[in-house]
Protein backbone atom coordinates (compact mmCIF):
# COMPACT_ATOMS: atom_id res chain seq x y z
CA UNK A 1 0.00 0.00 0.00
CA UNK A 2 3.07 2.24 -0.09
CA UNK A 3 2.82 2.95 -3.57
CA UNK A 4 -1.02 4.18 -2.95
CA UNK A 5 -1.23 7.93 -3.36
CA UNK A 6 -4.04 10.37 -2.99
CA UNK A 7 -5.31 13.75 -4.75
CA UNK A 8 -7.12 15.47 -1.97
CA UNK A 9 -7.67 18.87 -0.18
CA UNK A 10 -9.65 21.91 -1.94
CA UNK A 11 -11.12 18.76 -4.88
CA UNK A 12 -14.47 17.83 -5.24
CA UNK A 13 -13.38 14.17 -5.70
CA UNK A 14 -10.28 13.07 -3.52
CA UNK A 15 -8.28 10.84 -6.23
CA UNK A 16 -6.74 7.60 -5.68
CA UNK A 17 -3.68 6.95 -7.87
CA UNK A 18 -1.59 3.40 -7.92
CA UNK A 19 1.31 4.07 -10.10
CA UNK A 20 1.73 0.06 -10.52
CA UNK A 21 -0.80 0.07 -13.58
CA UNK A 22 0.35 3.10 -15.33
CA UNK A 23 2.53 1.10 -17.52
CA UNK A 24 -0.66 -0.21 -19.34
CA UNK A 25 -1.61 3.08 -19.42
CA UNK A 26 -1.80 4.86 -22.90
CA UNK A 27 -1.31 7.91 -21.86
CA UNK A 28 2.51 7.23 -20.21
CA UNK A 29 5.44 8.99 -22.14
CA UNK A 30 8.90 7.95 -22.75
CA UNK A 31 10.86 10.18 -20.13
CA UNK A 32 13.84 9.76 -21.81
CA UNK A 33 12.70 12.07 -24.70
CA UNK A 34 9.60 13.48 -23.30
CA UNK A 35 11.50 17.02 -22.30
CA UNK A 36 13.75 16.77 -25.56
CA UNK A 37 10.40 17.11 -27.71
CA UNK A 38 7.82 19.73 -28.42
CA UNK A 39 4.78 18.99 -26.89
CA UNK A 40 1.21 20.73 -27.19
CA UNK A 41 -1.73 19.85 -24.86
CA UNK A 42 -3.89 17.69 -27.03
CA UNK A 43 -7.85 18.21 -26.78
CA UNK A 44 -9.25 14.47 -26.36
CA UNK A 45 -12.49 14.73 -28.53
CA UNK A 46 -10.42 16.14 -31.53
CA UNK A 47 -7.46 13.57 -30.90
CA UNK A 48 -10.08 10.61 -31.15
CA UNK A 49 -11.96 12.21 -34.03
CA UNK A 50 -9.19 12.71 -36.34
CA UNK A 51 -7.83 9.35 -35.33
CA UNK A 52 -10.99 7.60 -35.91
CA UNK A 53 -11.42 9.44 -39.20
CA UNK A 54 -7.77 8.45 -40.43
CA UNK A 55 -8.86 4.78 -39.37
CA UNK A 56 -12.04 4.80 -41.02
CA UNK A 57 -9.99 6.69 -44.42
CA UNK A 58 -7.67 3.64 -44.33
CA UNK A 59 -10.32 0.90 -44.35
CA UNK A 60 -12.04 2.38 -47.34
CA UNK A 61 -8.97 2.84 -49.68
CA UNK A 62 -7.21 -0.54 -48.20
CA UNK A 63 -9.86 -2.43 -46.34
CA UNK A 64 -9.94 -4.07 -42.65
CA UNK A 65 -6.73 -4.60 -41.43
CA UNK A 66 -6.72 -6.80 -38.19
CA UNK A 67 -4.57 -6.19 -35.21
CA UNK A 68 -0.72 -6.61 -35.43
CA UNK A 69 0.18 -10.27 -36.31
CA UNK A 70 3.84 -10.06 -36.81
CA UNK A 71 5.88 -11.14 -33.81
CA UNK A 72 8.52 -8.67 -34.54
CA UNK A 73 6.12 -5.90 -33.91
CA UNK A 74 4.85 -7.22 -30.71
CA UNK A 75 8.38 -8.42 -29.19
CA UNK A 76 9.24 -4.42 -29.96
CA UNK A 77 6.54 -3.06 -28.06
CA UNK A 78 7.23 -5.46 -25.48
CA UNK A 79 10.75 -5.00 -25.44
CA UNK A 80 10.39 -1.27 -25.20
CA UNK A 81 7.79 -1.80 -21.90
CA UNK A 82 9.88 -3.83 -20.34
CA UNK A 83 13.14 -1.67 -20.40
CA UNK A 84 11.54 2.31 -20.57
CA UNK A 85 11.48 4.47 -18.85
CA UNK A 86 8.43 6.30 -18.26
CA UNK A 87 6.09 8.99 -16.85
CA UNK A 88 2.60 10.23 -16.91
CA UNK A 89 0.91 13.36 -17.36
CA UNK A 90 -0.59 14.52 -13.71
CA UNK A 91 -2.99 16.70 -15.91
CA UNK A 92 -6.00 14.27 -16.50
CA UNK A 93 -5.64 13.20 -12.51
CA UNK A 94 -6.04 16.36 -11.76
CA UNK A 95 -9.06 17.62 -13.62
CA UNK A 96 -10.83 14.16 -12.78
CA UNK A 97 -10.88 15.53 -9.11
CA UNK A 98 -12.27 18.66 -9.77
CA UNK A 99 -9.90 21.42 -8.20
CA UNK A 100 -12.51 24.22 -6.43
CA UNK A 101 -12.60 27.42 -8.67
CA UNK A 102 -10.62 29.20 -5.67
CA UNK A 103 -8.15 26.53 -5.81
CA UNK A 104 -4.80 28.36 -6.96
CA UNK A 105 -1.67 25.95 -5.67
CA UNK A 106 -1.09 21.92 -6.06
CA UNK A 107 1.38 21.14 -2.81
CA UNK A 108 3.45 17.82 -3.59
CA UNK A 109 4.05 16.04 -0.48
CA UNK A 110 7.57 13.84 -0.42
CA UNK A 111 9.06 12.09 2.94
CA UNK A 112 11.75 14.83 2.98
CA UNK A 113 9.63 18.20 2.04
CA UNK A 114 6.23 19.85 0.97
CA UNK A 115 6.80 21.87 -2.05
CA UNK A 116 3.94 24.01 -3.42
CA UNK A 117 2.93 25.14 -6.82
CA UNK A 118 1.18 26.76 -8.60
CA UNK A 119 -1.84 25.13 -10.04
CA UNK A 120 -1.44 26.31 -13.33
CA UNK A 121 2.11 24.79 -13.15
CA UNK A 122 0.88 21.26 -11.71
CA UNK A 123 -1.39 20.41 -14.99
CA UNK A 124 1.92 20.60 -17.10
CA UNK A 125 3.47 18.11 -14.75
CA UNK A 126 4.51 14.34 -15.10
CA UNK A 127 4.63 12.00 -12.65
CA UNK A 128 7.91 9.36 -13.26
CA UNK A 129 7.07 5.82 -12.68
CA UNK A 130 9.52 3.40 -14.23
CA UNK A 131 13.03 3.68 -14.74
CA UNK A 132 14.51 1.52 -16.92
CA UNK A 133 11.41 -1.11 -17.31
CA UNK A 134 11.29 -1.35 -13.18
CA UNK A 135 9.17 0.35 -10.46
CA UNK A 136 10.54 2.86 -8.21
CA UNK A 137 10.79 1.16 -5.44
CA UNK A 138 13.63 2.60 -3.26
CA UNK A 139 13.15 6.52 -4.22
CA UNK A 140 9.44 5.91 -5.41
CA UNK A 141 6.73 5.37 -5.85
CA UNK A 142 6.73 8.51 -8.35
CA UNK A 143 9.16 11.56 -8.95
CA UNK A 144 7.58 14.69 -9.21
CA UNK A 145 8.86 16.38 -12.90
CA UNK A 146 8.00 19.92 -13.82
CA UNK A 147 6.53 20.89 -16.96
CA UNK A 148 9.03 23.24 -17.91
CA UNK A 149 12.19 20.61 -17.29
CA UNK A 150 14.05 22.43 -14.66
CA UNK A 151 14.08 19.67 -12.35
CA UNK A 152 14.34 17.24 -15.28
CA UNK A 153 17.70 15.52 -13.69
CA UNK A 154 16.72 16.18 -10.18
CA UNK A 155 12.94 15.31 -9.68
CA UNK A 156 11.36 15.10 -6.57
CA UNK A 157 11.62 11.91 -5.09
CA UNK A 158 9.89 9.62 -2.73
CA UNK A 159 6.12 11.72 -3.31
CA UNK A 160 3.88 10.40 -0.95
CA UNK A 161 0.51 12.68 -2.02
CA UNK A 162 -0.68 15.64 -3.49
CA UNK A 163 -2.61 18.50 -1.77
CA UNK A 164 -4.96 21.05 -3.72
CA UNK A 165 -4.85 23.96 -1.51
Amino acid sequence: MDSILLIKGNVKYTITLDPGVWIFDDRRVDLTTYFNTERKIKENLEEYTKSISKHWDREIREGAIYPPTKKSEKTFLKEQILTGTFGIPLRDFLTNSSPAEDAKFLTVVSEEDEITLPIEKAYDSILGFSLEGKPLREDGPVHFYFGDASNQHNPIKRVKGFIVV
